[in-house]
């Protein structure tokens, strides 16, 4: 492919992607077995919408899922305060973030599905929303996309863009088409210099890439968070000591469990939140609770435990932080089990401690920073998560220490929303304030 030019590039790799459809409608055939929203809303994975003109959007963001979604509301809600006057589209790839932004955002955005990288789709998505400028979040490379927001002189920016090494190796497999790519972006906002010197590596223009840092430190909570927090642990948890488990993944709740047990033997008053990250784990995991012989009350059941009750399972979305304020100690999943980890700073914002297992590489920086500031603990099994949740839980002292460096860690890096805001007026200038 090096031997080939640009546009020849991108025709082999569209026409394989062509090749490629059927497969990804079973897939989503497939994912809908266990979550039936897959089943929606089809033709807008084509961009095939009804209905006749439909209002442009002058700002459009791509958020893929819930993650990506809760990292664009500071900046969405920036840019509205900024450019009141102007429409804003928020595109998501799953099903789980997009209902996060109608939960989050409602009729302040309009919202459809982002269409797959293929050439008519595109050019159908660009043509009918017509957006003066696009925001990528974090890691969505897509080709097609890219050259077409070019073709129209739209700016584009890859905003909060973070790059592991794993998925910067694989993206080497395709190195001519990825440089390419990333030429098309006007620029690209990184979490860290690492982050910088992966996209540089693969081919970004150096002077277009700019380390802003990580605009999840600016998230806000919501007004009131800590009051409902201690009114649930009061109401649902009877003030019963708490450990959560959040974003737990499969292969993960199993060893969380035996866990469990094992503290439950030092501390019986010990309640253990569980907290699948996707939405189709629900049912199974309650399955899984109930064959281990564990007494559960599900948050759908709108019931408070009681001196019995092993865990309460949070089987709803969007409740993540209020349930992350009202417990002692935070484990964060996807790190059990080789998925890369997920958003450590809400619980360290919030002043928790936070624990979480050895695949943390999608978040490696903060994690990393996060254990030296004395905020977190890194473990490497199940075993050691045992010994650092028990001796957590049962010293105060120590509790509050990791909670105050938390906060402070997290206050101390806020300013991403601010330089990414300062990085958007000066590429792209004041928009005009008439419609």
């Amino acid at each position: 492919m090096a031997q080939l030019g640009a546009d020849d590039v991108r025709f082999v790799y569209s026409s394989i992607l062509y090749l490629l459809t059927p497969f990804f409608l079973l897939h989503l055939l497939r994912r809908a077995r266990k979550a039936p929203a897959y089943r929606q809303r089809w033709s807008e994975r084509f961009a095939l919408y009804r209905g006749g003109h439909a209002p442009s959007a002058d700002i459009w963001i791509h958020a893929v899922s819930v993650g990506e979604a809760e990292a664009a509301f500071p900046l969405v809600r920036a840019l509205q305060a900024r450019y009141p006057g102007k429409n804003v589209l928020v595109t998501t790839t799953t099903p789980t973030g997009s209902a996060r932004v109608r939960a989050v955002l409602g009729d302040s955005v309009r919202h459809v599905y982002l269409p797959y990288d293929l050439p008519g789709s595109v050019c159908r998505f660009l043509h009918r929303f017509q957006p003066q400028l696009g925001i990528v979040m974090e890691t969505e490379i897509w080709p097609n996309l890219y050259a077409q927001c070019r073709h129209c002189a739209m700016p584009l920016f890859l905003v909060n863009a973070r790059l592991s090494e794993k998925s910067a190796r694989r993206y080497r497999w395709l190195s001519s088409l990825v440089r390419e790519t990333l030429i098309d972006l006007s620029c690209i906002a990184a979490q860290t210099q690492r982050d910088a010197d992966r996209f540089v590596a693969l081919g970004a223009v150096p002077e277009t890439v700019v380390v802003t840092g990580n605009v999840k430190f600016d998230q806000s909570l919501p007004e009131g968070l800590n009051n409902e927090a201690e009114a649930i642990r009061r109401s649902l948890f009877l003030q019963r000591p708490v450990w959560i488990a959040a974003s737990t993944h499969e292969g993960e709740d199993e060893q969380l469990l035996d866990v469990y047990a094992e503290l439950r033997t030092r501390i019986p008053s010990l309640l253990l939140v569980l907290v699948p990250r996707h939405p189709e784990r629900f049912d199974p995991v309650a399955t899984l609770c109930r064959t281990r012989g564990l007494s559960g009350v599900l948050r759908s059941e709108g019931r408070a435990c009681d001196d019995a009750t092993d865990l309460f399972l949070v089987n709803t979305m969007g409740e993540l932080k209020l349930f992350y304020a009202a417990a002692d100690a935070a484990f964060v999943g996807g790190s059990l089990v080789p998925t890369g980890g997920h958003n450590v700073l809400e619980p360290a914002g919030l002043g928790i401690p936070v624990l979480f297992g050895p695949h943390m590489f999608n978040f490696d920086a903060i994690a990393r920073n996060l254990v030296e500031a004395g905020a977190a603990v890194q473990v490497a099994d199940e075993t050691a998560l045992a010994a650092e949740l028990l001796d957590i839980m049962q010293n105060e002292a120590r509790r509050r220490r990791m909670g105050e460096e938390g906060r402070s860690f997290v206050e101390k890096n806020r300013g991403a929303l601010d330089k990414t805001m300062g990085l958007i007026e000066r590429v792209v200038g004041r928009f005009s304030e008439v419609d």
